[in-house]
């Protein structure tokens, strides 16, 4: 067989489907549809035909896409005098036939494929795309977007050049703000599906995948409102334990011996953590409350376009304390430092370390500076529940969080080694 029967079988093969598609969607109505298993691969084949003649020229496939178009026209001129709301999609369908004959006739057999696999896809699942048009609130289509702004618009165009002594380079800076957005916006995802009392520590845990510390403040408030003292301590508890994997897996994205050197201890600490609030959620109270179902209480969107803007400033501005602290103060700058950002969001701080680790900043002191801000945000976050919480849940997320911060710091014993 020769090379050009292969291309125009499958040049009528793929606008046959198309045409099948098209036809078993017209035996379902009553007024004029326009084509059918005839019609579209006609239309490849004169796609395919006006392609192998143009060659390199695309004068004459314009042309016929033209006069294809203009009949196409015609047809959906005359939906619109006879149905009351005509679609045009059998009319873009045809279209996008004839592209898929002129892609077959320049060899582009994978792009013709799949651009008809997907045009099937899109016309076969018509009721589940308008279906889930309606189930998806029109918020949640505005915070993809500004997730694909933050990671397809801004990051292809920021320059990949290192400036200054620290190190600050653009496109790493940016890449960081991706990375945490992205982990947090999955989190969040997952988050929307929770609700009741089952759902806060499913809640608490995925929470604490993109911020602990901003669960840990919403559970403080909820408990002035619900007697729950022991169920949302250990969420809060659960919250901070799976903040360790969250960095893990940051901190893994950018350094790999990094990683190595805190594995093992921070899986411990996550593990242990969430068993022990886990187990310390499921005592009675005294006074046993009701938890209301809300499942937005917890469901706070991370993805701001100006937080993630004031992230990347907090990540260079650390970038840079560290650098400083390193060169002028010794590992007692950093330690102080890892401290004080316990108090604020320790990411961009630990993401800082995991850059320069290795170069600007020694291994093991970038390591054990990291364990440092996680045990002082823990600390952080008690004093956050004292206040913020009822007397019961601030006492007893209080005592929790300041063991486990104890805990946390005795990895620094195994960094040491």
């Amino acid at each position: 067989m020769p090379p050009e029967a292969v291309s125009i079988l499958l040049a009528l093969g793929l606008s046959f489907l198309i045409g099948l598609e098209r036809e078993e969607h017209k035996l379902g109505l009553p007024a004029y549809t326009f084509g059918g298993v005839r019609t579209f691969p006609l239309i490849g084949l004169l796609g395919f035909a006006l392609a192998q003649m143009s060659g390199q020229h695309l004068g004459p496939v314009s042309v016929g896409f033209a006069v294809v178009g203009a009949f196409l026209w015609l047809s959906y001129q005359h939906k619109l005098q006879r149905l009351d709301a005509p679609g045009a999609t059998t009319e873009i369908s045809g279209l996008a036939t004839y592209v898929v004959g002129a892609l077959v006739a320049q060899d582009k057999f994978w792009l013709a494929t799949a651009l008809t696999v997907i045009s099937l896809l899109l016309l076969e699942l018509k009721t589940f795309l308008e279906d889930l048009s309606k189930r998806v609130p029109s918020a949640e289509v505005f915070t993809f977007t500004k997730f694909l702004l933050l990671t397809a618009v801004i990051l292809p165009i920021v320059p990949n050049q290192t400036y200054g002594s620290f190190g600050f380079n653009p496109f790493k800076t940016w890449l960081v703000v991706v990375a945490v957005s992205a982990f947090s916006y999955a989190s969040y995802l997952l988050q929307l599906q929770t609700s009741g009392k089952s759902g806060i520590l499913v809640a608490a845990i995925l929470g604490g995948l993109y911020s602990s510390t901003v669960v840990s403040v919403v559970l403080d408030k909820r408990a002035k409102k619900e007697k729950e003292p022991h169920l949302l301590s250990g969420a809060i508890l659960m919250a901070s334990s799976v903040m360790y994997i969250r960095l893990l897996v940051l901190v893994a994205l950018f350094n790999r011996q990094l990683t190595l050197k805190l594995l093992v201890p921070f899986l411990v600490l996550a593990v242990v953590g969430t068993v022990a609030g886990w187990l310390w959620s499921m005592r009675s109270d005294a006074e046993p409350g009701t938890v209301k179902s809300d499942p937005q209480a917890l469901n706070q969107n991370p993805l701001e376009v100006s937080a993630a803007f004031l992230f990347a400033l907090f990540f260079v501005v650390l970038l840079a304390l560290t650098h400083y602290a390193v060169e002028y103060l010794g590992s007692a700058g950093v330690y102080g430092l890892a401290a004080i950002t316990g108090f604020t969001d320790v990411s961009p701080f630990i993401l800082g370390l995991a850059n320069t680790a290795g170069a600007g900043t020694p291994l093991m002191l970038a390591a054990s500076a990291i364990v440092v801000a996680s045990a002082s945000n823990n600390i952080v976050k008690a004093g956050y529940a004292y206040f913020f919480a009822d007397r019961a849940t601030g006492l007893q997320s209080l005592t929790l969080l300041l063991v486990y911060s104890a805990l946390g710091l005795l990895p620094l014993i195994w960094l040491a080694r």
